[in-house]
């Protein structure tokens, strides 16, 4: 057994984060502090059967353990462990999908765990470092344009549900809104999704395109990451680059350039770039939290 296979001596060289413990805790109860402590077994299992080795410290976003690895060939190469729930299990279906055209390759996967092995980019040069943010929303409106020019491949979460459930949730997110202006906003964002949610799409999103989700490589100027895919309308891809970096004045340019580069019925666009806010708030009233102030005026933004 190698020095990297057993457990305890994994438990030694990787570090789990405390944010993504503390990530775990607060979304996912038992089954996420049952998955931080099942992870030095984990790692070692993935070290010995896909014959890997350490090569750097860990990495972390909200939901997932990334550990810099080599391959017995000496690639460079990432696994990613998270925890496996109706976002995270279509990720290797999109990116097989892709197959790299601007996205992240997969190189291997687990069904079982959802652990996956990625081609390494580099972390160091990440598109929200740069500081010239119309120069980063025109990145991620050239990426969506490549990634949604894809169908998606069957059995992947569906827009036209999501956006049904949406409007089913609707009433009774509005009677917990006790401003009237955000009630009366949060009403016309439900009214635009019902305009358009009888023709959901059939591209493949990958949902979660924002300036920390693209990172620089070797064979690409910028690729994505992390995809949250679904099929639908491209004009449900726009809410991230708007959100970033929030400027009131830049909403309506930014929104403009994604729907120029796209292609996009800017109409079908802004209905479902409102179904994001909607989104955002069922969240937000169904946790107890008031929506932040800057979400609902892209939406006023974009009424305008």
């Amino acid at each position: 057994m190698s020095r990297f296979t057993h457990a305890s001596i994994v438990r030694s060289v990787i570090d789990i984060p405390t944010a993504l413990a503390e990530a775990q805790e607060t979304y996912n109860g038992a089954a996420g502090r049952a998955f931080v402590a099942g992870l030095p077994d984990l790692v070692a299992a993935f070290l010995d059967r896909w014959r890997l080795r350490l090569d750097g410290p860990s990495m972390n976003g909200v939901s997932a353990l990334v550990l810099p690895v080599r391959r017995a060939d000496d690639t460079r190469a990432v696994l990613k462990l998270q925890l496996l729930d109706e976002e995270s299990e279509g990720e290797p279906v999109a990116l097989r999908t892709w197959n790299g055209d601007g996205a992240v390759r997969l190189l291997d996967h687990d069904p079982q765990t959802g652990t996956m092995l990625l081609e390494r980019l580099d972390e160091s040069r990440m598109l929200a470092s740069r500081t010239d943010t119309r120069a980063a929303v025109e990145v991620i409106a050239r990426l969506l344009a490549r990634l949604t020019s894809f169908p998606a491949p069957p059995g992947l979460r569906r827009l036209g549900d999501i956006a049904e459930a949406m409007l089913e949730q609707t009433p009774w997110a509005l009677r917990h809104i006790p401003d009237p202006a955000a009630r009366r906003l949060v009403a016309d964002c439900a009214a635009a999704v019902r305009e358009v949610v009888a023709e959901p799409g059939d591209r493949l999103l990958h949902w979660d395109l924002h300036f920390e989700n693209v990172l620089a490589a070797d064979r690409a100027d910028w690729l994505a990451i992390d995809p949250k895919p679904l099929a639908g309308d491209p004009g449900f891809e726009l809410w991230p680059a708007l959100d970033n970096r929030f400027d009131a004045a830049d909403v309506r340019p930014r929104f403009d350039a994604l729907t120029d580069t796209l292609g996009l019925d800017r109409e079908r666009a802004r209905a479902w770039t409102l179904g994001r806010l909607l989104q955002n708030v069922l969240w937000d009233v169904e946790d107890g939290r008031p929506t932040e102030e800057r979400q609902l005026e892209i939406a006023r933004r974009l009424r305008a």
